[in-house]
């Protein structure tokens, strides 16, 4: 399994928008072959920053057969009008160390 992050800067003004396009990029992204998850965070401090989280079975499944797709192409035309810049994305490995409060720190490898 990977984790994609992905920083969105949307167009001042446009949150309200854009965070009612993603619900409905939400069903669009569902539909691909390998999707898990999807969450999207709201920054505090610069509240036109967004931090969308997407969980996929394999690289492979994100970045051909999602990427690739049609699917990215609705995707994006539902969400892409609302963006101040390009998004800026890192993929990640779901093999983690973990923390929590309550612990120690932990190797929690998968």
């Amino acid at each position: 399994m990977i984790l994609e992050q992905v920083i969105l800067a949307i167009k001042p003004g446009f949150e309200s928008e854009c965070e009612t396009a993603l619900t409905e990029a939400k069903e669009v992204i569902s539909q691909a072959a390998g999707f898990r998850s999807l969450t999207l965070r709201r920054s505090i401090e610069r509240p036109s920053i967004y931090l969308l989280l997407n969980e996929w079975d394999t690289i492979e499944d994100h970045m051909v057969g999602f990427r690739e797709s049609d699917l990215f192409v609705r995707w994006r035309g539902l969400i892409g009008p609302y963006f101040e810049a390009d998004p800026k994305f890192n993929i990640f490995n779901c093999q983690s160390v973990a923390f929590r409060a309550s612990e120690r720190w932990r190797s929690v490898w998968h």
